[in-house]
């Protein structure tokens, strides 16, 4: 289990999680994308990131049986900062990031590809943020990015999920593929992106970034602030300990 991060070739780096059963990630896993993508944009090397994963799905989000496991607000605290540090490296990483997802990309999942630049999907990828369903909120951040305004607030209130096919008709989904042709298509991606002089790049990473009509990183700081709240009143906890009980394999 880990997220390992090499150079795939001329310049483009590869950002791996491989988490099984469904890439949920414990506390650790969050810090480590943060430490992935910081180190990837410092490196004058890196022209283009591929994010991407290994298994059945892309992400299934933060690791609820870790957090019920762990004492105290240790774990929550973790998980709420470690997730924070990852999406803000994505989005503040000073080269683009191309998320490659396959299967399910789940709460925290959306966070990790709201975050990026660029997404390319298998076709048997959906998409949702189960944050309701779970006590907790966040990722809407990243969702209303994916999606209009009243889907995003029905899909909140409903955990429903959305499929990179539809995705790719509202213009948030770059390219949806065959799941073995999913890597291919992210790479050559990152290979045209690779291409251009990286220094115009990575100005106009942080121009874009910089006239973005909300602030993502600030708007999901703030949503986080309403999960402290469902876990001081204990409405979290009831929720999760039902979730653990049923152990459904991901959310569809």
């Amino acid at each position: 289990m880990a997220i390992t991060s090499k150079m795939h070739h001329d310049g483009v780096r590869v950002v791996t999680m491989d988490y099984p059963p469904v890439n949920a990630l414990p506390v650790e896993g969050w810090f480590a994308i943060s430490n992935a993508l910081n180190e990837a944009g410092a490196d004058p090397g890196t022209r283009a990131v591929v994010l991407r994963a290994e298994g059945r799905g892309f992400n299934a989000g933060v690791d609820i049986k870790e957090m019920q496991a762990t004492a105290g607000f240790g774990a929550i605290l973790g998980a709420n900062r470690g997730c924070y540090l990852a999406f803000k490296s994505i989005y503040e990483c000073a080269v683009p990031v191309i998320a490659a997802v396959n299967g399910f990309c789940l709460g925290g999942g959306v966070g990790l590809a709201g975050s990026a630049d660029t997404i390319i999907a298998s076709d048997d990828a959906y998409f949702g943020v189960p944050e309701v369903d779970r006590g907790a909120l966040g990722a809407a951040t990243h969702l209303s990015r994916l999606v209009p305004a009243h889907l995003l607030r029905t899909m909140y209130y409903t955990s429903r999920t959305i499929t990179a096919q539809r995705l790719a008709e509202l213009g948030s989904v770059v390219e949806v593929v065959a799941v073995d042709r999913l890597d291919d298509a992210a790479f050559a991606l990152a290979d045209e992106i690779a291409s251009k002089d990286t220094r115009v790049v990575r100005a106009a990473k942080e121009a874009l970034n910089c006239i973005d009509p909300i602030d993502v990183v600030k708007s999901y700081r703030f949503e986080q602030g309403f999960t402290f709240e469902l876990n001081l009143g204990g409405v979290a906890d009831e929720l999760r300990d039902g979730f653990v009980t049923t152990e459904p394999s991901v959310d569809r």
